[in-house]
């Protein structure tokens, strides 16, 4: 089993792999509206983007923090596939706390995109989407993706709820990494054990 510290190594070591091409191959696509990598794994992957609020043909991309890691990805899919949208959304309508978190988060949210935002002329929604909060929700009480949540949390540390999310998902990182061929890295002999 590899350890973490030489994971690490390995990635950083690769200078020839840039970050938008293992995004591109951690979710089956090229990203849209990509800026930058905004958190890493412990084995130096993506593992949350920021993306820009509009594309480069204005078109918005309403999500601020974009969960890449394979790992990540499906944990929290699972976690929704038994009900956690429904049931967070319950969580914050019962809490003031989180609910006063979920609106200091999306009040962070419009202001990070609207600090990044181009022109007006150059967005197809002449800016609506900047108005959106996490996950281009409207409503701060009713979730729509916890995805984006974790994703917000793991870039912007602090977000009470986003954290409670992610702590349903312990540990937050397997010992291992098993997604380095899902990052677009497939080991060579050398690198399999």
């Amino acid at each position: 089993m590899r350890s973490r510290e030489s994971a690490t190594a390995d990635v950083s070591n690769m200078t020839s792999v840039n970050d938008r091409a293992i995004v591109a191959a951690q979710i089956g696509r090229e990203p849209r509206a990509f800026s930058r990598v905004a958190v890493r794994c412990p084995f130096g992957f993506p593992a949350v983007t920021e993306q820009k609020p509009y594309d480069e043909n204005g078109k918005p991309f309403p999500t601020g923090f974009y969960l890449t890691c394979p790992e990540l990805v499906v944990a929290v899919a699972r976690l929704e596939a038994a009900g956690g949208v429904e049931r967070w959304s319950e969580q914050v309508r019962k809490s003031r706390r989180l609910r006063w978190s979920v609106w200091r988060a999306n009040r962070k949210q419009r202001r990070l995109r609207k600090e990044s935002a181009p022109s007006a002329c150059r967005m197809v929604d002449a800016g609506a989407s900047l108005r959106l909060g996490i996950s281009g929700s409207k409503n701060s009480r009713k979730l729509k993706c916890l995805h984006a949540h974790v994703a917000f949390a793991l870039a912007n540390p602090g977000y009470e709820l986003g954290e409670s999310i992610a702590r349903e998902l312990e540990p937050l990182w397997p010992e291992s990494c098993r997604s380095r061929e899902a990052c677009g890295l497939v080991p060579t002999s050398a690198n399999t054990r």
